[in-house]
């Protein structure tokens, strides 16, 4: 049997997924990370987008996050997500709104939305359409 480690994406409204995995890969704030059976400990942040869980079956289930930590023990990863979703539920309609209309806050210097906040959900949705866009090539394979 191949080695695995338990995986729990969980978020303030509910626990996502949890379960075994081959491998975890998330992006971190020093980049993307991979995270195999056995990793050292480590405890970082994360940056909005995509969570990919590699089953030990061979299949791959993709998750979007906003943000949040990542915990890392030798047999267990946990991520602590500001919001989680499945990716195939994502709605791209929506993002798209979100990050025209955190674009075009950026732009009007005069709007309500301040310039952090603008920033951080632009960066949101850009990484929901990121996470879309990846999903849809992994189906194509």
């Amino acid at each position: 049997m191949a080695s695995t480690i338990h995986v729990d994406i969980v978020s303030a409204e509910a626990e996502i997924f949890s379960g075994e995995a081959s491998m975890v890969v998330v992006t971190g704030q020093e980049g993307e990370l991979g995270i195999a059976p056995r990793h050292a400990p480590l405890l970082t942040r994360i940056k909005p987008g995509q969570v990919r869980v590699m089953l030990p079956e061979g299949g791959e289930e993709f998750y979007y996050v906003s943000g949040g930590m990542l915990e890392v023990q030798p047999h267990v990863v946990t991520v602590l997500a500001d919001t989680a979703a499945r990716a195939h539920d994502l709605d791209e309609a929506a993002a798209l709104r979100a990050k025209e209309e955190a674009e075009r806050a950026l732009s009007d210097r005069t709007a309500d939305m301040e310039m952090a906040e603008a920033q951080a959900k632009l960066a949101e949705a850009v990484a929901q359409l990121a996470a879309l866009e990846r999903l849809r090539r992994n189906l194509k394979r």
